[in-house]
């Protein structure tokens, strides 16, 4: 199957889809592989408000139902990082880019990379802030995983800086066996290659279950 074939994602069939597995009576049946609960739901990044909307009310519609639900903003966890540096590094870092862009943007989004990406890769970075919320989330609920489901949003914050790819990877065998839903903006250019913001080369490197 080559990238021409594969259609662009449908939101509202992806989001119905995911809502059909989740609630299914022999559990959630987010992924095909039984220790492996992740998913991810590509949608193109002009609809992320959409995204939003649509996701509040499948977490009402849980919540209603009984259902714990955790929604983490990745956006909120950069800057929470970002912030810890102190207001004047933080300042420093953002007058400093409008000066390099005003010159050559190429170069001002490299001295972002290079400053912001430290506060973010790795298993120490980002993905141990997720990783903590999931267990303090587990904690919360013991004993209810089938009951449980974490949505891991706002995504495109980490563009360019972050491969989510990696976030899966360190997020792996850390989430207490919750069903966790990766919302990917960008395009899918293959079964299984996802093109983060539809800008960046498709990465290959994907194991979960791909809606729809």
């Amino acid at each position: 199957m080559t990238e021409e074939t594969i259609p662009r994602t449908d939101l509202d069939e992806a989001l119905a889809g995911l809502k059909q597995d989740v609630l299914s009576a022999d559990g959630p049946q987010i992924s095909t592989m039984r220790n492996y609960r992740f998913a991810i739901v590509p949608y193109r990044p002009s609809e992320e408000f959409k995204l939003r909307q649509k996701v509040r009310q499948l977490c009402d519609t849980l919540k209603s139902e009984g259902w714990n639900v955790l929604t983490i903003s990745l956006h909120s966890l950069m800057m929470k990082r970002l912030r810890a540096t102190g207001d004047a590094v933080l300042a420093s870092l953002v007058d400093r880019e409008r000066r390099l862009y005003a010159k050559d943007p190429a170069r001002a989004l490299g001295h972002l990379k290079e400053k912001i990406v430290p506060y973010v890769e790795g298993p120490e970075g980002i993905a141990a802030d997720v990783v903590k919320l999931i267990t303090d989330f587990a904690e919360q609920h013991p004993d209810q995983a089938e009951r449980s489901l974490v949505f891991v949003g706002r995504t495109g914050a980490l563009y360019p800086f972050f491969r989510t790819s990696a976030l899966l990877k360190h997020i792996d065998g850390k989430t207490k066996n919750i069903p966790v839903v990766l919302l990917y903006p960008g395009e899918r250019r293959d079964v299984n290659a996802l093109s983060f913001m539809g800008e960046l080369p498709a990465d290959r490197d994907y194991r979960p279950r791909i809606y729809p």
